[in-house]
């Protein structure tokens, strides 16, 4: 009986010891936060103007540029340039000035285009007393074309010849340049004597079909003046030719 007793104590003893230790255990402790995401930066914003926008040669235009959230600003053909500004250009031809800015977030772009008028418009085409210009000649005043090595106007170039001396029988005051063309083959002198020889044909077939001669000059231009410049055969076919023009 006090065996048993002496047990009972000793396991009541060892409980209290367990409960003991147990109970002197802490919590773990909750882990920390994450940390907070960084800031985004924001993205850099850029324009850029031109005053005037249309400026005669020899003239200036003043460009004005602001940015913001940008650590590097350049403008193209320029260079680095301040955050914000104005600057004053003079250029000699149609200008396009691209503004560029970089920032931690991210880049930004504008243009403004300075235009360099003409200092003087083109000079018109010159226009007759019946109100034709060379423009409306050319339009009605067809070429004959010629074979090669040849000064015959061909059976083709029949029904052009007869639709230009309609043209130029209902234009009386008119005068007429007959050039005559050759390819780039053969010798400068053989084809200034060849293109005279399709230029005089060329004259001879609109008076037979009733053109005045005195209204008629004629000129050779050989190989120097061409009209296409491919080796082809195609090409060639171009440059033998009779042209006609205004004589003013």
């Amino acid at each position: 009986m006090q065996y048993l007793n002496r047990k009972s104590l000793i396991v009541a003893a060892s409980l209290a010891a367990v409960l003991t230790v147990a109970g002197c255990h802490k919590k773990n402790p909750a882990p920390p936060p994450p940390p907070a995401p960084p800031a985004t930066a924001p993205t850099p914003m850029a324009t850029i103007t031109a005053e005037p926008a249309t400026i005669s040669p020899g003239g200036s235009s003043v460009l004005t540029w602001h940015t913001s959230d940008a650590t590097n600003v350049s403008i193209v053909g320029l260079g680095q340039v301040a955050s914000s500004g104005t600057q004053t250009v003079q250029p000699t031809q149609t200008t396009s000035y691209h503004l560029i800015a970089q920032g931690d977030g991210g880049s930004a772009d504008a243009t403004a285009t300075v235009t360099v008028a003409s200092s003087a418009p083109p000079a018109p085409a010159p226009i007759t007393e019946s109100g034709i210009d060379e423009n409306a000649f050319e339009a009605a005043v067809k070429p004959v074309f010629f074979d090669y090595d040849s000064y015959d106007v061909r059976p083709d170039a029949q029904s052009t010849i007869q639709a230009n001396a309609n043209f130029l029988n209902q234009h009386p005051e008119l005068k007429v340049v007959v050039g005559g063309y050759c390819d780039e083959r053969g010798s400068t002198e053989y084809n200034l004597a060849l293109g005279e020889n399709r230029a005089n044909a060329a004259k001879q077939a609109l008076v037979t079909a009733g053109v005045s001669p005195d209204r008629l000059r004629t000129v050779s231009y050989g190989k120097e003046k061409q009209f296409c410049t491919d080796h082809t055969e195609a090409c060639w076919q171009q440059n033998r030719r009779s042209q006609f023009t205004l004589d003013q």
